[in-house]
């Protein structure tokens, strides 16, 4: 019986060192596959971000500019997000919910939509793609760190199973050898 634990230790030690090997790859693939792909859209901080002039080329510098794309769009919708703007523009180009008040698109005779909706459109889009890197960032690393977690797991099982699990054979020859007496000079 004793043969059967120590196997079924050295497969699972195995398995587990398997499987922090394969995440620990997994996560430092997916880390990278961020990264380039950041660096690929060559998107640059602004002046005024924590990033000012540098390649945003990893998942926190990303979501630090979706920050500050949020801050744009703000200023330039004066303050108001996408759902607090006017659906519509009147006659004069002022914002509008009512249909009736609203301008008429000339081509298609229904009310004319507010364009400046559009930014918080392409914001949300740019912001949820950048904050999207961050998070898979974030979950490569977190994956990295569990997969040597589990290496080390199964690393120290391994030992155990081999240190605790030998054969009592083995561990009463290890106390019956005699040890070799030493001549001491007078």
């Amino acid at each position: 019986m004793s043969k059967l634990f120590q196997y079924a230790g050295i497969a699972a030690s195995v398995v587990l060192i398997a499987f922090g090997i394969g995440a620990t790859v997994i996560g430092i693939d997916g880390r990278d596959r961020v990264r380039t792909e950041l660096a690929r859209e060559q998107i640059v901080g602004t002046p005024d971000s924590t990033i000012p002039n540098q390649l945003v080329n990893t998942g926190s510098e990303a979501q630090a500019f979706a920050n500050v794309m949020r801050k744009h769009t703000l200023e330039a919708t004066g303050g108001k997000t996408y759902a607090q703007m006017p659906r519509f523009i009147d006659a004069n180009g002022k914002g509008t919910n009512d249909e009736k008040a609203a301008a008429k698109d000339p081509k298609s005779g229904e009310p004319a939509a507010n364009p400046a909706r559009n930014i918080w459109v392409t914001e949300t889009a740019l912001t949820t793609a950048l904050n999207t890197a961050y998070f898979a960032e974030s979950t490569a690393t977190f994956v990295i760190v569990m997969g040597i977690a589990l290496l080390l797991t199964g690393i120290g099982f391994l030992v155990l199973t081999l240190r605790v699990l030998r054969t009592p054979s083995a561990v009463k020859e290890s106390r019956r050898q005699p040890t070799a007496a030493v001549a001491v000079p007078h």
